[in-house]
């Protein structure tokens, strides 16, 4: 029976990491889409913070995602992402959004790939370093389906607050496993003034740092005591208390549907949970090695109950939140964007399956690259009110294999940076594409040359 107590953290770096990582930024961050909602909100907050105020009346005109206080408009946003953004839109002397290139702005993107890109790499990294510590050679396989078989690379891109919550809360966890209660505070703190959401993981985590002792708890909590006294400042300046988030003050069409329930959340519908799982952009059709991972889960808790159990509890967590919301997909969005920060959670029992099944494991892998893929690079236009893609990615994926170029999918591939050098959107596309599969086929051909038998790994027998 495998012990109560936390484990040793597993940690090894995959073979050929800088190129995995090269091949997935190629294929995750060139893509440049077109300017939203996300980015007005959260760039408008940065660009008055960068000059002192945190209302931004004049650029948050006519928004979408606004908060109205006291006469004035917020980002309804929590402000970690516009904190994070700061630098460099600073650095590119980012103009007001009547300024943008609405089909796709080069400040913005730079902007966005210095959040959200960075923070896909950085997820990936830690992700692919845990599944190779935990077995050998499957590293670099669950680095590349975390990062570029799921919607983490569109959603890096389109300045949603997901991804960057997701690696700080992984980083969180990394931490507390590695016995530095300290610093695990310290970054899921930050996770929570990315996206509010993340304050799930940091609760988890609390009950996992206690495992080894209140004095860990303590050193913990002191951790995540400056971010939690920075939004509350954040709070108090904005909107009159320390504990009034910006989501109590929202103000656009969807203000009556986030103010029933908590904050639009409600017990979850089969109507959502059809959404999540099995719609047009469901998790089970454009991440089907999400099965195998949830399976691999239930493998790792025979040797690592205590990490399963908390890897567990954060993606039931996140499913339920995503399930019970009233709109599941979160407005266009390139699919159930509220599930992403447990994604990297549920990515760790991926080498269990990895190790013990290896084709099909591939397999599946595969399919979600190419899916999650074909969406990055259309999702903006192949969603358009909700007739998304005319049915699953895959059916727009046969048209376009029957019909080429004729079919919508090729007419809806995205702009890419190298749009900026003259290349064309099709042929900014083969590049992403080529990018994509290279990763996924230097990731297992390594791990079939080196992978090794279960029982090697330390993996308990079936």
């Amino acid at each position: 029976m495998p012990s109560l107590a936390p484990t040793e953290v597993p940690w090894r770096a995959p073979r050929h990491e800088l190129l995995l990582l090269a091949l997935v930024a190629v294929a995750a961050l060139s893509v440049v889409y077109p300017v939203g909602a996300q980015d007005v909100s959260r760039l408008c907050l940065a660009r008055a913070a960068a000059h002192g105020h945190l209302s931004a009346d004049s650029c948050l005109a006519g928004a979408v995602d606004v908060a109205s206080y006291g006469g004035h408009f917020y980002s309804d946003k929590a402000p970690g992402v516009s904190i994070l953004a700061i630098p460099v839109a600073e650095a590119v002397g980012l103009r007001e959004p009547s300024k943008w290139h609405r089909t796709g702005d080069l400040r913005v993107w730079a902007v966005r790939a210095s959040v959200g890109g960075l923070a896909l790499l950085l997820c990936a990294f830690l992700v692919g370093r845990v599944a190779e510590g935990l077995a050998p050679g499957t590293g670099g396989p669950t680095l590349v389906a975390l990062a570029l078989g799921t919607e983490a690379a569109a959603l890096a891109m389109s300045n949603f607050d997901h991804v960057p919550a997701a690696a700080l809360a992984f980083a969180a966890f990394v931490l507390a496993w590695r016995r530095r209660p300290l610093l695990a505070g310290l970054v899921a703190g930050a996770a929570v003034l990315v996206a509010y959401e993340a304050g799930v993981v940091a609760l988890v985590l609390a009950g996992y740092v206690l495992l080894t002792g209140a004095r860990a708890l303590g050193r913990y909590v002191l951790g995540v005591a400056p971010a939690a006294l920075a939004l509350g400042a954040y709070n108090q300046a904005a909107f009159g208390s320390p504990f009034h988030l910006s989501y109590r003050y929202v103000s656009d069409q969807f203000a009556a549907n986030q103010a029933a329930g908590f904050f639009g959340i409600h017990a979850p519908s089969w109507h959502a949970i059809r959404l999540v799982f099995v719609g047009d952009q469901g998790l089970l059709f454009a991440s089907p090695f999400l099965v195998a991972a949830a399976v691999g889960l239930v493998l790792l808790g025979r040797s690592r109950a205590v990490e399963a159990t908390v890897c567990g509890i954060i993606v039931l967590a996140f499913l339920t939140l995503d399930c019970g919301y009233f709109d599941p997909y979160g407005g266009d969005s390139p699919g159930p964007r509220f599930v992403t920060p447990a994604l990297p959670f549920l990515a760790l029992g991926l080498p269990f399956v990895l190790a013990r099944f290896r084709i099909l494991g591939g397999a599946l892998i595969m399919g979600s690259v190419v899916a999650s893929t074909a969406i990055a690079l259309t999702w903006p236009a192949g969603v358009n009110a909700y007739g998304r893609y005319d049915g699953t990615v895959w059916r727009r994926i046969a048209g376009f294999l029957r019909h080429g170029t004729g079919d919508p999918l090729a007419a809806w591939a995205q702009k890419n940076v190298l749009s900026w050098v003259g290349v064309g959107r099709l042929g900014a596309a083969a590049v992403v594409i080529c990018a994509a599969l290279a990763a996924t086929a230097l990731a297992f051909r390594r791990a079939g040359a080196s992978s090794p038998h279960p029982s090697a790994a330390g993996i308990p027998p079936a």
